[in-house]
């Protein structure tokens, strides 16, 4: 398109002899490419900006794949760009139409999370559902990666790992953090030692919580068992409970407090935990992921939301809103992951069967995506817009969005 005879910005003589491989990865835009600067051969990388500034912006200067551009294209010249040397990059400016500057400041600049609203209407079914097919996926990745990182932290040990990730989920968004670490804080191994008293496994977790403490003048009989319980074991087992203060309650509903998820929790393990042969056989057998978490609350837990705070009314059980969210934080991530640790592709696929056959997550990111114009049918796609919201809107990377390319692009065709 700038054809193969150039002149930099500062007046020099560029020759392209050739351009060198589109790379579609992170780093420079083009590879191995080779061109003249006045006469004399260089062979190196082509970076490719809107403005040269975004050089920095894109923290390139930092990024040692950056030290080898030969040739800088940007299509506004508002700063010149120096290798790590101190030497000048050859920079060639080509003009950009009016529009196009004006849509890339907008996606670029505008403080607003969703800078593409006033063009979303524009896009065709098929972009849009080939962007978040591919967003959807980008999630399930991501969330793969995660696990991943848990069973190497694990040596290994997938039960270890499923219930560090279940317990996360558990925690449903608010309390994740402090359950994942109450779940690294507690080997499954102890628990399984345990599991067939139940009043045991509530004490060694609440325990770990640390959500007891015999000082306290909370005088519930069921409480000082669990203090006197966990005293123990803790010292049977040399455990160390977790930094008090991490839970969080406030915009929580009693019956969803971190109390009763931890009782749920404490039920998960009841009879031993195998929650990764339950799903692997759920699945295979074509079963409904709800009967994975049939557990429900009784005896101290029926009555109280909290210790030594009655409960007037609410479920034992998970509703099936709760149940959903474990399904799509917990049990696809966990099949994606096991999958491509097995090289099982039948698994990953069932993973993502899973998400499209479970009805949208209903939020506040979802109800505005769809007051733009994008619908949400299933959890697949509600997972897809959720990924676009915190890692690109958010994190302001307008800019290496699919929907902007095609915003961008249509202002040139223009």
């Amino acid at each position: 398109m700038l054809g193969r005879s150039l002149t930099d910005a500062a007046g020099h003589h560029i020759e392209i002899l050739d351009p060198g491989r589109l790379n579609t990865d992170s780093g420079p835009d083009f590879f191995n490419a080779k061109i003249k600067v006045d006469g004399t051969e260089w062979i190196g990388n082509i970076e490719i900006h809107v403005k040269a500034s975004d050089w920095f912006r894109h923290h390139h200067d930092s990024d040692p794949a950056y030290d080898n551009i030969i040739l800088h294209v940007v299509g506004i010249d508002d700063k010149r760009i120096k290798r790590a040397d101190g030497s000048q990059i050859p920079q060639v400016v080509t003009p950009l139409p009016p529009d196009f500057c004006t849509v890339y400041e907008h996606l670029s600049v505008h403080p607003a999370y969703l800078r593409c609203a006033p063009y979303l209407h524009t896009l065709s079914s098929i972009a849009v559902t080939d962007w978040l097919e591919s967003l959807s996926i980008q999630r399930l990745q991501m969330k793969g990666e995660r696990i991943r990182s848990i069973l190497d932290s694990t040596g290994h040990d997938w039960e270890q790992t499923v219930f560090i990730t279940l317990a996360r989920a558990l925690g449903f968004g608010l309390n994740g953090e402090p359950f994942e670490l109450l779940a690294r804080s507690l080997p499954l191994r102890i628990l399984h030692h345990h599991s067939d008293n139940p009043m045991q496994l509530q004490a060694l977790l609440f325990g770990q919580a640390a959500m007891l403490d015999q000082s306290c003048h909370i005088f519930d009989e069921y409480y000082q068992f669990l203090c006197r319980e966990y005293y123990f074991l803790a010292r049977k087992y040399g455990l160390h409970p977790m930094r008090p203060g991490l839970w969080k309650y406030s915009r929580t509903r009693p019956q969803n407090f971190p109390h009763r998820r931890i009782a749920m929790l404490a039920k998960a393990c009841e009879g031993g935990f195998s929650m990764l042969a339950k799903i692997i056989d759920c699945i295979k057998e074509r079963k409904s992921p709800d009967t994975l978490f049939n557990w429900r609350l009784e005896g101290y837990w029926h009555e109280h939301f909290s210790f030594d705070v009655e409960a007037r009314a609410g479920s034992d059980t998970l509703s099936p809103a709760s149940i959903s969210l474990l399904v799509i934080n917990a049990v696809a991530p966990l099949l994606y992951a096991y999958s491509a640790e097995r090289g099982d592709l039948e698994l990953g696929e069932k993973a993502i069967e899973l998400l499209e056959d479970l009805p949208s997550e209903r939020n506040s990111i979802i109800r505005e995506w769809e007051g733009y114009g994008l619908k949400c049918h299933n959890a697949l796609r509600s997972q897809a817009l959720l990924h676009l919201r915190r890692e690109y809107c958010e994190a302001r990377k307008c800019l290496f969005c699919r929907f902007a390319h095609l915003f961008l692009r249509r202002t040139l065709k223009r």
